[in-house]
């Protein structure tokens, strides 16, 4: 299951509810336009530094090449891994330009698409929204709430007979 980063500008203030529609979701993972096109996925999600970096290894990597005399078919190897490092470090390059943007990363979040991870991170922030003093529970995330009953310990949900079994015989001591 793919996963995502959520991004929140800084400038937002405090409060970051006043820019909800600004955040970016940044799946981690391969991205195939970034493989195939990698020039024009940069240009598309503006990440400038990159572009110059990729053009400037590119340049590098073909002079380097035409230098040593390098055939034709191992050019084309070479340049196809530098294709396939630059699918696989995409995401990674959204989320550096991001924060280099002074962008904060709020939460990780897993779901099946940028849709359902949108759902998922919304209804986990609003319940840690603590509505006291306006802050986050944590600048990260972190695990969903828990529930608060001292009286209870979290890893198992109340029981409502005592001798319930779980299996394939329903009471105790009994045969089937």
């Amino acid at each position: 299951m793919p996963v995502y980063t959520v991004h929140a500008p800084r400038g937002a203030g405090p409060e970051p509810f006043a820019a909800t529609d600004k955040f970016e979701f940044v799946r981690d993972g391969f991205h195939f336009w970034a493989f195939v096109a990698g020039l024009i996925w940069l240009i598309y999600h503006r990440l400038w530094w990159a572009l110059l970096g990729y053009v400037v290894l590119s340049i590098a990597g073909e002079v380097a090449l035409s230098m040593l005399k390098v055939d034709l078919g191992a050019r084309f190897v070479v340049m196809l891994l530098f294709a396939l490092l630059m699918g696989f470090e995409a995401a990674s390059l959204r989320r550096w330009t991001l924060s280099r943007g002074n962008w904060r990363q709020l939460d990780v979040v897993v779901a099946d698409n940028k849709d359902a991870a949108e759902r998922r991170f919304f209804d986990r922030w609003t319940a840690q929204h603590n509505a006291v003093n306006d802050q986050w529970a944590s600048d990260r995330g972190g695990p969903p709430p828990t529930r608060h009953v001292p009286s209870q310990s979290f890893s198992r949900p109340p029981s409502p007979a005592q001798n319930d079994i779980i299996g394939l015989f329903p009471q105790p001591g009994v045969t089937r």
